[in-house]
């Protein structure tokens, strides 16, 4: 049991990996935001927003189940460990969705829209 945790766990490590570090889109085509100036409204070509400010809900999630996870594991052991996870799951979405929620909103516009938001 022990050896097929680790393998599974060593194999989950490899294949995060392998999708963080496939071949991204590097060009910033297609991300527009929103912008009001002098009482009009603009869509303006942005760059690719960061790894973490796009998917910023669910690593915040994930790190507070984890955190959460291994203080009740210590404290509990592994009933702890899966009552402190349901807490730091609760509380992280807690601080992402109710305390510290998003401000900018991306969208990715299809290329056949461009030519009518471009204003220049």
């Amino acid at each position: 049991m022990k050896k097929f945790t680790i393998f599974a766990m060593l194999f989950a490590f490899l294949a995060v990996g392998f999708i963080l570090t496939a071949p991204q889109e590097a060009s910033a085509q297609g991300y527009y935001r929103k912008v009001h100036r002098r009482g009009r409204s603009f869509w303006v070509p942005t760059r690719k927003p960061s790894f973490y400010r796009r998917h910023r809900n669910v690593i915040n999630i994930a790190a507070a189940t984890g955190g959460g996870a291994l203080l009740g594991g210590i404290i509990g052991g592994r009933k702890g460990m899966l009552i402190g996870s349901g807490i730091g799951a609760g509380s992280g979405a807690l601080y992402t969705y109710v305390l510290k929620p998003k401000k900018r909103h991306y969208r990715k516009i299809p290329r056949h829209y461009h030519r009518q938001y471009r204003r220049w």
